[in-house]
């Protein structure tokens, strides 16, 4: 994961710029001419004196700025770009008969957990590359990272249930039940897989993951 940036997208110091000379003593009297870096152009230290305090000064008056929050409301309204989700992060909901019979829903389901709509081709992907990745997940199971499973399988299936129920609204009517039935025998899988990792039941785990693999 790449760094975060600083407070309000300031990610460098603020540094005031020099007079870099070559071969010159470190002090300088007021008025004294002095070279500059590429030789073709001459300034008094009096003047890049002033250029250090005006560029001081005005990184203060930035930091201090930042620091309380003193920005105009246009640049503070967010919302505005067309980017930012305004309010609750919404919750996504199925159309198609994949939920449990019995709950109404699924157990691996991971709430509060925003999915941006990428179509149903972007859905047929994810659902290839988190497939791949629950079968290189076999490594992962031990009886002391059995809680590591059930966080990884609760992430990956909930993309995977949401992105199912997209691609079987898309695909043609004679098509929906055949994916259908597929989606419910995975997502069956699914649950009890993650009802044994939560139970810190390793052999039930192992039995799980291997009929699982049939259909991830």
């Amino acid at each position: 994961m790449a760094p975060l940036t600083n407070l309000h997208g300031v990610s460098k110091t603020l540094t005031p710029i020099t007079c870099l000379v070559p071969n010159a003593q470190r002090t300088f009297k007021t008025g004294q001419v002095v070279v500059g870096f590429l030789g073709s152009k001459t300034k008094k230290i009096s003047e890049c004196e002033s250029v250090n305090t005006t560029r001081r000064a005005a990184a203060i008056s930035l930091v201090s700025l930042v620091l309380t929050g003193q920005f105009s409301e246009k640049i503070s309204l967010a919302k505005d770009n067309g980017f930012w989700i305004d309010g609750p992060i919404p919750e996504p909901t199925v159309t198609n008969n994949i939920a449990n019979e019995k709950t109404g829903t699924r157990s691996f389901i991971k709430k509060k957990l925003y999915m941006a709509n990428i179509g149903a081709k972007g859905s047929v992907l994810r659902i290839k590359k988190y497939a791949f990745d629950l079968l290189a997940m076999a490594d992962l199971i031990a009886q002391d990272t059995l809680n590591y499973v059930r966080r990884y399988l609760r992430l990956k299936s909930t993309f995977m249930y949401f992105d199912f129920d997209k691609v079987i609204s898309a695909v043609p009517v004679e098509d929906k039940q055949q994916l259908t039935d597929v989606a419910n025998r995975l997502f069956d899988n699914f649950e009890k897989l993650e009802e044994a990792s939560r139970n810190k039941n390793l052999l039930e785990t192992q039995a799980c993951y291997k009929e699982t693999e049939s259909y991830a």
